[in-house]
C-alpha cells in the first residue's frame, strides 16, 4: 500500500508566502533514464483501492484519475500492482498478471499520453502483508519465513488483521521472480513508459532483506547478501524485461510499516543501494525517515536522501518522496540531495499540481476519508485552477 498519513478536509489552504520570482528547482527539466521530462514534480505511487471488481481490472474511472494528472513531461508512479494472485493483500487493488488487466491499464496509459505525459507502473507482492480472504482457495499468504506482519489488510469486508504466512519453499521463489519480470513485460505492454520496483515498506522484497522477518537457513537467509539475494534476483528479471532506462526501483531504509525492522539498518540499505547503482537504473525512489512510522525519528532510523546521494553515481537519479512541500521539494533539489520530488497526498487533491507550484497556488485540502475505495468522491472530483 501507498499513501502518506494526515487529517484534512476537502477545501483551499495556501502552503507558504512567497516571491513570484523565486527560482524553482522543482520546474527545471532533467533526464532520467529515456525520458526527458519538462519538470521534477512526480506522483507517487498511492494505493487508491478503486478496481474494476470482480478481476482487479483497471477501468474508465482509474483512467480518467490519471489522465487529470498528466501534465506534458511530468512523470507519474501508478499504485502498486500485483504480479501475481498471491501478491494482492488490498481488495480492489489492479493487477498486472493477466490479459484483461493488461487491457484495462491500456486505458490508463493512454490517457496518461494523450496529456503528454509520461507513466511508471509500479510492481508489487505483498508477501505476508495480506489476509486469506484475498488470497485463491483462501490460501495462506506467502512469506520467507513463517513470522505474521502487524498491522492489518483492506478487504471486502473491512480492515482485517493481517494472516499468518506460511514460508515459502525454495522452489517457490524462482516463479515469484519470473512474475515480477513477466508483470514488467505486460506493463510495457500496456503502453507504460517503464515499471518501478516495489521494494519498501515492509513487502515482500523488504520482508527478504530484513534479518528480523527472514529467518531462513537456505541460501536466501542468514548473512546479508543471501537476504538480498531475492531482492536482486527480482531486479535482474525485471531488467531483462524492461531494460535499465525504463526501470526504476523504490527503497525505504527508515521503514517500520509492517512490522520490519533490520538489525542494522545503515549498513545493511548502504550495501543494498550500492549494489543497486552498479545495474545504472533509471532512478532509486527513496522514501524519506519521517514516513518510517516513528513519531521521533532515532539516528538509527535517520536514513535520508542525503546520506544515500553519494552512493548513487552515474545518470542514476534519485527521487525523494515523503511529507514534501513545495518549498522542501525546492530546497532539497537546490541542495543537490535528490533529483526529483514525489508527491502523494497533495497530488490526490490537487490533478493540477505542477501547474500550482508555478503560480504559488493555493492548495486543495485532501479528504482523508476517501483515499481507499468508493467511487469517484475524492478520487475525481477535485477541482483544477481553472474551475477551482
Amino acid at each position: 500500500m501507498n499513501t502518506d498519513a494526515s487529517t484534512s478536509c476537502h477545501t483551499d489552504i495556501t502552503t507558504s508566502s512567497h516571491n513570484d520570482s523565486f527560482e524553482q528547482p522543482l520546474l527545471t527539466p532533467i533526464t532520467v533514464g529515456h525520458m526527458q521530462l519538462s519538470h521534477r514534480v512526480v506522483m507517487a505511487p498511492l494505493t487508491r483501492n478503486r478496481a474494476q471488481m470482480p478481476g482487479n481490472i483497471p477501468w474508465a474511472l482509474n483512467a480518467k484519475y490519471y489522465g487529470q494528472r498528466a501534465t506534458p513531461g511530468g512523470l507519474l508512479i501508478t499504485e502498486a500492482t500485483p504480479v501475481s494472485p498471491s501478491g494482492h493483500g488490498y481488495y480492489a487493488t489492479p493487477g498486472i498478471h493477466t490479459e484483461a488487466q493488461v487491457e484495462g491499464w491500456k486505458q490508463v496509459t493512454e490517457a496518461v499520453h494523450a496529456r503528454g505525459g509520461r507513466i511508471f507502473l509500479q510492481l508489487w507482492h505483498v508477501g505476508r502483508q495480506s489476509h486469506s480472504d484475498l488470497q485463491v482457495g483462501e490460501a495462506q499468504p506467502v512469506a520467507p519465513s513463517a513470522i505474521i506482519a502487524t498491522g492489518e489488510s483492506y478487504t471486502k469486508e473491512g480492515n482485517k488483521s493481517h494472516s499468518m504466512p506460511r514460508a515459502l519453499r525454495r522452489e517457490e521463489i524462482a516463479p515469484i521472480v519470473q512474475d515480477f519480470h513477466d508483470g514488467a513485460a505486460r506493463a510495457l505492454r500496456a503502453g507504460f513508459d517503464g515499471v518501478e520496483i516495489h521494494g519498501a515498506n515492509g513487502y515482500l522484497l523488504e520482508q527478504f532483506l530484513s534479518d528480523h522477518a527472514n529467518q531462513r537457513t537456505d541460501d536466501y537467509g542468514g548473512p546479508l547478501e543471501n537476504r538480498a539475494r531475492f531482492y536482486l534476483e527480482v531486479t535482474e528479471a525485471v531488467l531483462s524485461a524492461a531494460g535499465a532506462q525504463r526501470t526504476g526501483i523504490r527503497v525505504s531504509p527508515s521503514n517500520t510499516f509492517g512490522g520490519i525492522d533490520h538489525s542494522d539498518r545503515w549498513g545493511t540499505y548502504s550495501w543494498l543501494v550500492g549494489k543497486l547503482n552498479t545495474y545504472q537504473l533509471a532512478y532509486i525512489h527513496l522514501v524519506e525517515p519521517r514516513i518510517a512510522g516513528n513519531v521521533d525519528i532515532e539516528p538509527a532510523y535517520d536514513l535520508g536522501s542525503a546520506r544515500f546521494r553519494p552512493l548513487i553515481t552515474g545518470d542514476t537519479k534519485l527521487i525523494s518522496a515523503g511529507g514534501h512541500t513545495q518549498q522542501s521539494g525546492n530546497e532539497l533539489i537546490a541542495s543537490g540531495s535528490a533529483d526529483l520530488i514525489a508527491y502523494g497526498r497533495h497530488f490526490i487533491a490537487n490533478p493540477d499540481l505542477p501547474a500550482r507550484f508555478a503560480r504559488h497556488a493555493s492548495l486543495n485540502r485532501y479528504n482523508r476519508t476517501t483515499f481507499y475505495g468508493g467511487d469517484e468522491t475524492g478520487y475525481t472530483d477535485y477541482p483544477a485552477l481553472a474551475s477551482a
